[in-house]
C-alpha cells in the first residue's frame, strides 16, 4: 500500500523537547516505520522549516520524509501555520499527481486540511485518515483566555472530522469529543498511540539515585502539564526526592520562565533539595531514568492521549495519572496505578504516600502495566490495526466508485 502521511508541524525527524516537538512527533516518526516494516511505502509530508533541509530524505527503514515548501524555511509556531496551508495542500496535490498514494492520512487539524485539499483534487479521490492528536474544544475547555489557537479553528477543525473518511481517535474519551462535533460513530475508529517496547523495557542499567525515594515526571515545561501540582504534593511526602526532565536545555533553565517559576515555587516549600529539574533529557536515556524511579507521575490538567505513562508502563514502573483524557485508558486505576483528579495537589500526595508506603504493590502494578503494554500498545498491534483501517477506507471508496457509475 503507498501510504502518504501529512505532518505539517510534527517532523519525525525532530528532536524531542522543543515548543513544539513531542508526542506527534514520537507517533509519526514511529507508526510511519512499524508501516513500512509490514512493507507498506510510506512518505512523511512536513513543512520544510530550514534553509539546510533536502528536500527528501530516506530513512534505513524506507521511510521517505519529504520536506513541503510552504510559508518561510525558518522557524513557525504551529499556532501561526495556518495561512500556510493552502500552499502545503497545494503542493502535495501536485505530488500526489505524480505518484498517487493509496490512503491520505492527515496527523493534527491543520495537517487535514492540507491534506483534505490535496485528495480532493484527484479524480477519483484518495480516501483521507484523520488523527487529532489534540481537539480544539478540549484544549480551550482548559486554556480558555490562553489559548492561543488561530481564530476558526473550532470551525475548520469541525470540517476536518466531518470530511474525512475516518477518524482514528487515540482514546476513548477522544469518541465522545468527535460525536459531539457531529461526526458519525460509524466513521470513528479508536488506535491509541504505542510505545517503543524495544527502548523501552524492563532489563539493563537504571540511572543512579540516592537511597530515598524517587519520584520522576518527564514532560515538557508548561503550566498544563501540573508540574507545579506534583512540586506542592512533595511538601507531603516527607523524604522523597522528585527529578523533573524535560523543558530546555539543562544549561538554558535559569532563564526560562516556567523553570524559574517551579524552582521559586519548590524554594518556597523548603523543597530546594528534594526537587530537581534536569532539562531536556536525550531519548535514548530515559528508560535509564525511568527505571531509577519508583513512581512516574502524569498530572497534566488535560491530555489527548499521553506516551509517558506507556514508557513507565513499558519499564515495569507504576503511573500516578490525572483521571483524564487517554490516561483514562492507559493507565488503569487500581491496576497498574493509581488516577488523580487534575490540579488538586493534595490527591497527587495521597497518592504517592500509597505506593512508596507498599513496595510490594508497586511491584505488582508495574508488572501488571508491562503486560498491557505488550498486548495492546506495541507499534507492531498499532499498525496492524492501522493498516485495517486504511484497508477499510480504501474498500469504501471503492464501493462509493462503483455506486457512483451506477448512477451514471
Amino acid at each position: 500500500m503507498k501510504i502518504a502521511m501529512v505532518s505539517e508541524h510534527a517532523s519525525p525527524l525532530a528532536a524531542i523537547g522543543g515548543v513544539d516537538a513531542g508526542g506527534q512527533n514520537v507517533h509519526v516518526a514511529a507508526l510511519a516505520t512499524a508501516l513500512a516494516e509490514r512493507r507498506h511505502q510510506v512518505v512523511v509530508y512536513t513543512r520544510r522549516d530550514s534553509t539546510t533541509l533536502p528536500a527528501r530524505v530516506r530513512l534505513p527503514s524506507g521511510v521517505v520524509v519529504e520536506h513541503v515548501p510552504a510559508g518561510p524555511p525558518t522557524d513557525v509556531p504551529k499556532d501561526e501555520l495556518l495561512p500556510h496551508m493552502a500552499e502545503f495542500g497545494d503542493y502535495l496535490a501536485s505530488r500526489m499527481a505524480l505518484d498517487r498514494p493509496d490512503v491520505v492520512h492527515g496527523h493534527f487539524w491543520m495537517s487535514g486540511l492540507a491534506a483534505i485539499r490535496a485528495a480532493r483534487t484527484l479524480e477519483p479521490a484518495v480516501p483521507v485518515v484523520q488523527t487529532f492528536h489534540a481537539l480544539g474544544t478540549v484544549k480551550l475547555r482548559h486554556q480558555g483566555a490562553e489559548d492561543t489557537s488561530p481564530p476558526g479553528r473550532l470551525a475548520l477543525e469541525r470540517f476536518v472530522a466531518t470530511a474525512a473518511d475516518t477518524v482514528l481517535a487515540t482514546c476513548s474519551d477522544e469518541v465522545n469529543e468527535l460525536l459531539s462535533m457531529g461526526v458519525a460513530r460509524a466513521r470513528v475508529q479508536v488506535v491509541p498511540c504505542g510505545v517503543d517496547t524495544m527502548l523501552f523495557h524492563p532489563d539493563g542499567s537504571a540511572a543512579p539515585r540516592p537511597a530515598r525515594p524517587r519520584v520522576l515526571v518527564i514532560g515538557r515545561m508548561v503550566p498544563r502539564k501540573g508540574i507545579d501540582d506534583v512540586i506542592t504534593a512533595m511538601a507531603s511526602v516527607p523524604g522523597a526526592e522528585l527529578i523533573v526532565a524535560g523543558g530546555p536545555d539543562a544549561d538554558a533553565l535559569d532563564v526560562d520562565p516556567e523553570a524559574r517559576r517551579l524552582r521559586h515555587l519548590a524554594r518556597n516549600l523548603g523543597l530546594e533539595g528534594r526537587v530537581h529539574l534536569l532539562g531536556r533529557v536525550p531519548r535514548s536515556e530515559l528508560p535509564m531514568l525511568i527505571r531509577s524511579a519508583d513512581v512516574v507521575v502524569c498530572t497534566p490538567w488535560y491530555e489527548p492521549f499521553g506516551i509517558v505513562p506507556l514508557e513507565a508502563m513499558a519499564c515495569g514502573v507504576p503511573v500516578i495519572a490525572s483521571a483524564v483524557g487517554g490516561l483514562l485508558d492507559t493507565v488503569r486505576d487500581g491496576i497498574n496505578g493509581l488516577h488523580v483528579p487534575p490540579r488538586q495537589p493534595a490527591g497527587i500526595a495521597r497518592a504517592l504516600r500509597t505506593l512508596l508506603e507498599h513496595p510490594a504493590e508497586r511491584r505488582r502494578m508495574g508488572q501488571r502495566g508491562m503486560a498491557i503494554v505488550r498486548s495492546d500498545y506495541t507499534w507492531e498491534t498499532v499498525a496492524r490495526r492501522t493498516e485495517a483501517v486504511y484497508a477499510s477506507a480504501r474498500a469504501a471508496g471503492a464501493r462509493r466508485l462503483v455506486e457512483s457509475e451506477v448512477a451514471l
